[in-house]
């Protein structure tokens, strides 16, 4: 079999008799006609009916020969028509009509048997793809991080697309993004929505910003079952003998016949008694096995909502008159600070997935000893609450190339990154010299790190590139510049030259290179180019970059000018993905004690040692008693500095790193330190998002949202 794919510096005349190929006559590049391929109903190779004719006086060098689709052009990216000044991010969004995600799943060789429609514009794919191309060699896989972000954020998610819509519409690479769904909290809040922005967005950015398929809600019905069930749980052993409640829980079948089910058998197998009948059990078996006798003040478990609500950080629950004696005092997080979004990030698989949440720890009992959701019985409940979350969204960019939407933990309160099991459909998809980006949330001492020291250790999937993403903006914070504050206009400094206080900022993207390269990876620093930047700012970051032992640093105009602006980016990520020449390297090694792991990376954030409270002292002996010591560390820290302080910009070193309290999320796979002061439910400002938000009654179409 000849396939060939033609190349952009044909001449248009040359190919006008062909009739395999078709020539888009405003750019005059060649593309392959889409009723020259034929594809199995099965992911695979593709199956010519007939071979591709090239006319003679075209020279054969001029042709690039592939094998399998997985190299072919795209038959649905597009190209942008840009506007200046920029429009709104709404705007532009809606200006462009996506195509029915059955032609983005076409373009990815997936039939459909291998996706469930969401509408016209999403899908979910079935993990049955994994299985079916298992013996497929994966593409390059690279990573976004940042800078130590402004509280406007530096453009990851923007660069992210960007990159992608380059390689897919102009470097006819196969990509795909991976993403993060993203949180209410923030698109009615402060920071907005995370679709991207200017002409490197994913749209329906409407449905990307808000309900999507409905992950987050299944896992906020998940999460929240949970916690119904421990107060419900307390509530009947407060009330009930061992008796009593072995009787409710195992009650008598019509013909009087006392089992235990399934997931009975779990708990019963943890406790050590090999017994199959209930009545068999002795009066103290049945003690243990029907009473969990769970501490109220050990429970770490609390209920969450998908908006930000600070007047629910602290609540008491059991004031009914029916539940007299059963107040205690709890509290709300955001929903995707649910170790059940954690869960769905770093699962492998349906099953794995069933075994993650059986496994999630609730509290203690008053032994001492930690008390999971299988023991309550519900695991598998929150395995059929979680059963469709589970498949990865299907979506894409403004310039038509696909996007995995799935799962999203913030990286400053959890582990901020895509799912697993996105990254590994993706990276069978686009298969080799394919790209697959995925994005790690804020800067690189927090969602880089735990991609490489979390994520890729259950994933087992090797990243050949690493991107931080900069600006002008941040660099000048870090030199000494003002308070950048949301909602407020931006200082002057903040929008005329000045190259020292860039130079000075530099050194917060020196230490982040110095970390990400430590990693094994090849580092390449993109910088997002403002309208107010100039020309000697750019090169001192470049060079400050390139100092500090980057790759590459590339100016990126992606933002106004959709994948075009990102070509030279593209160009660096491959080059950087072509020339990796070490392993992937950790931080830490799981055996260390849980203290050592903690101090490692508090090590690489500048600080000379670590303060633990007397909690977290007391935790960490709990944990490592009960087994616990040997999960990686997910650090829940400011996203704002290095430090525990927001306040402490550049690269501060010598800092004391206070650890507050440490809590586990065994179901997921980490033990999670508090630094300092770090909220899990944030809440709205004066002025949030959703003043700006609305709906136009007589199209349908949302409007305000950003």
């Amino acid at each position: 079999m000849r396939l060939y794919q033609c190349s952009p510096t044909v001449p248009v005349r040359a190919l006008a008799s062909n009739p395999g190929i078709s020539v888009d006559k405003k750019s005059g590049h060649s593309i392959l006609c889409s009723s020259s391929l034929t594809f199995p109903s099965s992911i695979g190779q593709p199956q010519q009916t007939e071979p591709l004719k090239t006319d003679p006086s075209i020279p054969e060098t001029s042709f690039h020969r592939f094998w399998e689709p997985k190299m072919s052009p795209s038959k649905t990216t597009r190209k942008l028509e840009v506007a200046s000044p920029v429009p709104a991010d709404i705007d532009i969004a809606n200006s462009v009509e996506p195509v029915h995600i059955s032609e983005i799943a076409k373009d990815l060789n997936l039939s459909p048997d291998h996706y469930d429609l969401y509408g016209k514009y999403k899908a979910k794919v079935l993990l049955s793809v994994i299985d079916e191309l298992k013996g497929s060699s994966d593409g390059y896989y690279v990573v976004v991080g940042g800078i130590t972000p402004t509280p406007l954020g530096e453009g990851k998610s923007t660069t992210t697309v960007g990159l992608c819509q380059a390689l897919g519409a102009f470097q006819d690479k196969k990509v795909v993004t991976c993403l993060r769904q993203p949180s209410q909290g923030p698109t009615f809040g402060i920071k907005g929505g995370a679709a991207g922005g200017g002409y490197s967005q994913v749209i329906p950015m409407d449905e990307f910003n808000l309900h999507l398929t409905g992950d987050i809600h299944a896992i906020t019905a998940a999460n929240n079952l949970l916690a119904a069930a421990i107060d419900t749980r307390m509530f009947h052993e407060a009330t009930q003998s061992d008796k009593a409640l072995m009787n409710r829980l195992c009650p008598p079948n019509k013909e009087g016949k006392k089992s235990f089910n399934d997931i009975m058998f779990r708990r019963l197998k943890k406790l050590g008694i090999s017994k199959t009948q209930p009545e068999d059990l002795t009066p103290e078996e049945v003690k243990k096995f029907a009473r969990l006798d769970i501490d109220p003040d050990s429970i770490t478990w609390r209920r969450v909502m998908d908006i930000n609500d600070r007047l629910l950080r602290k609540i008491t629950v059991g004031q009914g008159p029916e539940e007299k004696g059963m107040v205690r005092e709890t509290g709300f997080d955001i929903s995707v600070a649910s170790e059940i979004m954690a869960v769905l990030a770093l699962t492998t698989s349906l099953a794995d997935m069933r075994e993650r949440l059986g496994k999630m720890v609730i509290g203690n009992s008053r032994a001492g000893d930690p008390v999971t959701a299988e023991d309550l019985g519900v695991g598998g409940a929150l395995t059929v609450l979680m059963k469709d979350a589970i498949n990865p969204t299907l979506m894409q960019t403004l310039e038509g190339t696909p996007v995995l939407v799935h799962a999203g933990p913030f990286a400053n309160i959890a582990h901020g990154n895509s799912s697993i099991v996105a990254d590994k459909i993706a990276l069978k998809l686009v298969g080799p010299g394919g790209f697959v980006v995925t994005e790690a949330g804020f800067g690189a001492d927090i969602g880089t790190e735990k991609f490489m020291n979390i994520k890729c250790r259950y994933s087992g999937l090797t990243p050949q590139c690493a991107i931080i993403v900069a600006t002008i903006r941040a660099l000048k914070m870090h030199g000494g510049g003002p308070d950048v504050v949301a909602g407020k206009p931006l200082n002057s400094a903040y929008i005329t030259e000045n190259v020292a206080l860039v130079e000075a900022g530099c050194v917060n993207l020196a230490r982040h290179i110095t970390n990400t390269k430590a990693y094994g990876v090849n580092v390449v620093v993109a910088v997002n180019k403002f309208s107010t930047d100039s020309d000697a700012e750019l090169n001192a970051v470049r060079n400050a970059a390139l100092a500090a032992g980057a790759y590459d640093a590339v100016i990126c105009t992606h933002h106004a000018h959709g994948g075009k602006g990102a070509v030279d980016l593209g160009i660096a990520v491959q080059k950087a993905c072509e020339n990796v020449t070490q392993p992937l390297k950790f931080l830490y090694p799981l055996d260390f004690s849980i203290k050592e792991k903690i101090e490692a990376i508090a090590r690489s954030y500048g600080a000379s040692g670590v303060e633990y409270s007397e909690q977290a002292e007391k935790q960490i002996a709990m944990y490592s008693r009960q087994g616990f010591s040997g999960l990686p560390i997910c650090m829940a820290k400011t996203q704002y500095s290095f430090s525990d302080k927001a306040t402490a910009k550049g690269a501060p070193s010598n800092f004391v790193l206070p650890i507050r309290d440490v809590r586990a999320s065994i179901g997921a796979g980490f033990i999670y330190p508090l630094v300092g002061t770090m909220s899990t439910m944030p809440g709205l400002p004066t002025r949030p998002c959703f003043y700006d938000i609305d709906l136009d009654t007589t199209t349908g179409r949302v409007i305000g949202l950003s």
